[in-house]
């Protein structure tokens, strides 16, 4: 199983990350500083969105997001109810969105 990080230095270190290749990202949500899980919303400006949500691959212990959403893109509004609902289940629950045109999530774990 992998060590993890607090959930305020991942969330700082994914914004340096996405700020080194010009991409904006903001926190749209604080959550808990050292517990609170991580909602990524990636919006391709205009043509969708998609919600990835973390897990723990049960084989090896990695790190991996699952789309939240779903394997298509959503409208806005869409993701943003999947959001509240998870916020109604979590109130640590952090939020990070990227605009990203291409829909670039940059994160180095597998995306199922």
């Amino acid at each position: 199983m992998e060590p993890r990080l607090k959930a305020e230095l991942w969330i700082k270190a994914h914004i340096r990350k996405c700020a080194t290749l010009n991409v904006p990202v903001m926190v749209t949500r604080r959550g808990d500083e050292t517990a609170g899980s991580v909602l990524l919303k990636i919006n391709r400006l205009g043509p969708g969105c998609m919600v990835l949500s973390p897990t723990t691959n049960f084989e090896d212990g990695a790190r991996m997001w699952l789309k939240g959403t779903g394997s298509d893109w959503v409208e806005e509004t869409d993701a943003d109810a999947y959001i509240e609902r998870r916020i109604k289940n979590d109130p640590d629950l952090w939020v990070l969105e990227i605009e990203d045109r291409e829909g670039r999530a940059f994160l180095n774990e597998k995306i199922e």
